[in-house]
């Protein structure tokens, strides 16, 4: 790692000191954060595996359930039925604090189930039908909001990453080596007027003895 083009003075040695300080101290703040994060990060992804599993096995139940439907209903009367069914839907926009930093998703409050169509002409598998649609239809919502702060989560996540990389491989080392650098000359130029001194003391003895 090459070191910072600086002059080898005290000045530079003491602001050299601060700035190693700073981003020692930068890296061990930052590091800890990363960790806070990929532990948030990975408890959320626990949740979404288990929402994939509660999804997976409600479409297993929906669509067999919908062909049954389908066979005893017929085609002509599912769409009249799905032309009566109507449904409001809230979309919000809200902050979810994950790990100390807040995230924007989106929040979508279902409606209450109601019944849009008539018992006439209709089986009990109707009914079991559109509330196993129903029921998935909160499952996906919840889904998309926990992946919206997942994906932002894993982005804020390499952001640090990459942070804690760069003061880790790059800033601190080179910080270190301008140090040793500079307390190198410091001594050598050190070293070198005590030798100066001790000459001249030694010239100006022999000169009082003379």
């Amino acid at each position: 790692m090459a070191k910072l083009n600086v002059s080898p003075t005290k000045s530079n040695l003491l602001a050299i000191k601060d700035q190693l300080a700073v981003s020692t101290n930068g890296y061990e703040l930052l590091e800890e954060k990363r960790e806070i994060l990929v532990r948030e990060l990975m408890h959320l992804v626990e949740q979404v595996k288990l929402l994939e599993t509660e999804i997976d096995s409600v479409v297993k139940q929906a669509y067999p359930s919908f062909k049954r439907m389908l066979m005893l209903d017929g085609a002509d009367q599912i769409e009249r039925i799905s032309h009566g069914i109507h449904y409001d839907f809230d979309m919000n926009e809200k902050v979810v604090t994950v790990g100390g930093m807040q995230f924007e998703t989106i929040d979508v409050e279902l409606p209450k189930r109601e019944l849009f169509y008539s018992f006439f002409g209709t089986y009990a598998n109707t009914d079991e039908t559109i509330v196993k649609f129903f029921d998935l239809l909160g499952l996906l919502t919840q889904m998309a909001s926990i992946r919206t702060i997942v994906w932002r989560l894993a982005e804020e996540v390499k952001r640090t990453q990459r942070r804690v990389n760069a003061l880790d491989k790059m800033i601190i080392p080179q910080a270190q080596e301008t140090k040793t650098y500079i307390e190198s000359v410091l001594e050598e130029r050190e070293r070198e007027n005590i030798f100066v001194l001790k000459a001249l003391k030694r010239k100006n003895s022999s000169q009082k003895k003379d």
